[in-house]
Parts: C-alpha cells; structure tokens; sequence
C-alpha cells in the first residue's frame, strides 16, 4: 500500500461557511466582554500609582517577546505560515489565565490583573499594527501576507468592532451594575471558552492528518517559544529590579498568550491558514500546561523555603496593597 504523501502545511486551508466565521465573531466579542466584565477602574489605577512595572512588561511584550519570536523563526525548522502563526501568537495579548498562576506560584496577583486589564485595552490597537509590521519584515511570511491581502487598518477596524466595542461595553456594565456582572461573567467566561474550545477540536478533527505531520515540528517549536516567552518576562522583570513577587507575576503576564483570540483571527484574516492554525490552537493548550508546572514548582519552592503556605494576605507587596 502506498503512503498519502506529505501535505504542505503552507497550502493548507482550514475553511469554515460564512455563518461559522459569523459565529465565531460573536464568540471572540463573548470572550473580551468576559474579561472586561473581570475588569475594575481600580486596575487601571494601580497602574497609574505604580507605573514602573507595567512599563517593563509593556517593553517585553510589545517589542522584546515578537524581536526574540522573529529570530527564533529565523533559527527554527518552520515553514512560513508557522512562522507567521508564532509572530502571530507574540502578538497576542496576555490571556487571563494568567492571574490563576501567578497566584497558585505566590505572585503579585494584583499586579497580574492590572497588567492584563491595562494590556488588553492598548493590544485593540497594537496587536494589527504589530502583526503587519513583524509579518512584513519576516523573509519568507511577508509573501502569505501578501497573498491574504492583509489590511493593517481594515483589521484595526474590524478588532475594534469584534474585540475593541465587547470590551467597552464590558467596562460599561461592570461600571454600572458591578452585581449583575459578577453574575453574568463566570457565564460568559465559561460559554465562551467552551465555545472557542469547539472550534479548535473541529478544526482538529476535519484536518487530523495534517496535524500529524507536522505534530513533530509543533511539539518542539511551541515548547522553545513558549519557554523564551516565560525567561523574557522573568528576565526583564529581574533587570528592572522588581521584587520576587513582581517577577513571579511578570513572568506569565508575557509567557501567556492569548492563543484563543490568535486562533479566532486567523480565520477571520488569515483564510484559515494551516501552519498559523496549528501553531496558534497548541500554543493555547501547551502554555497553560507549562505554565501550571512552572506555579506548581515555585509555590513548592516557596512553601519549603518559608514554611508557609503562597498567596498569604499577610505578604502582600505595596502594588497589592494600592
């Protein structure tokens, strides 16, 4: 019996109807209404009384963590539309699961919510203008961005529209009837996520045996990325002089991505790109399991070097205290 031959992953094209991608559209809106809705005014102002942190992770994550994503392109065994799907992910802004690990690793949790609170408002408007800029310089992606007609400016339009209006009006709700959204996010959160969740195993199961071609190749360079991601933000963390608990937080405010919305945007923009796909959809499962094991070991580390439990009311840092 003859083998299939292999598949090019840059020729492959995970197409959904116009009424799924409809679909979809409503679900990337559920989601950042889900985080504005987590989202207070005081997140913003402990940024405003402590703005040194926030500016060391906003130069890791907007320029630090895509330059080190873009050499890592260079270097790795990727084909152009991985490569674009990784310049994709460094794009991304930080997920919320963020906040669950740096306090399970004993980190500044209020420091973590202020981050994402005040990153995900400014990455409506960055994250566009970053993807064409990085995807634009990238040797061999730029030419798919070519082919896919990416309009930096009709994508900041419609990220405005998708992602920019849910989260206003999140930030309006939360604001005016702070009850009814706590009650309304955990449900939001959850259909959401279950939502999007539905689309990566469609996509998954409709094109099973490209992914295992390339399983391989994806284990290994979403592993590397994924690691660089967490050392830039403990690194720069540990260069601006941040205290322990400052670092904890900063290192998954730009190790974690939101691979989600990433995997949303490449069937909105990118046609259903495969090598983009597949990098985006494993991003989001692997970075929440190494960042799991990352926690679990720090707040090993802490509870044996202090003899106390992580997250301790009695510990908070000044940020916290704001």
């Amino acid at each position: 019996m003859n083998k299939a031959a292999p598949v090019n992953i840059d020729d492959v094209v995970l197409s959904f109807t116009p009424g799924t991608l409809t679909i979809l559209n409503v679900v990337l809106g559920l989601i950042m209404f889900g985080i504005a809705l987590d989202t207070s005014p005081r997140d913003f102002r402990v940024v405003a009384k402590h703005p040194k942190p926030f500016a060391i992770a906003l130069l890791a994550q907007l320029l630090l963590l895509p330059v080190a994503t873009f050499l890592l392109t260079l270097v790795l065994p990727v084909p152009p539309s991985m490569a674009l799907g990784m310049l994709l992910v460094a794009c991304c802004p930080p997920g919320n699961i963020s906040q669950v690990l740096t306090h399970r690793a004993g980190g500044n949790v209020a420091l973590s919510v202020s981050l994402t609170a005040v990153g995900n408002l400014l990455y409506i408007v960055a994250m566009p203008l970053s993807i064409t800029f990085w995807g634009s310089l990238h040797p061999t992606a730029r030419t798919l961005l070519r082919d896919v007609s990416l309009d930096p400016w009709r994508m900041l339009l419609e990220i405005l529209l998708i992602v920019g209006l849910p989260f206003a009006l999140g930030l309006l709700l939360r604001a005016r009837a702070p009850r009814l959204s706590a009650r309304v996010q955990p449900v939001v959160k959850w259909f959401s996520l279950l939502a999007l969740l539905g689309f990566i195993v469609a996509a998954l199961v409709g094109n099973w045996a490209v992914f295992v071609q390339v399983l391989g190749v994806i284990l290994l360079v979403v592993a590397v990325h994924d690691a660089v991601a967490l050392a830039l933000g403990y690194g720069t963390a540990v260069v601006g002089g941040l205290g322990t608990r400052e670092r904890k937080a900063m290192t998954f405010e730009v190790g974690i991505r939101n691979a989600g919305l990433g995997l949303g945007l490449v069937f909105l923009f990118f046609d259903g790109l495969g090598g983009m796909a597949v990098v985006a959809g494993w991003w989001g499962i692997w970075d929440i399991i190494a960042g799991l094991v990352l926690a679990g070991l720090w707040a090993r580390h802490t509870r044996r070097r202090t003899g106390a439990a992580t997250g301790d009311a009695s510990g908070r840092t000044p940020v916290e205290a704001a």
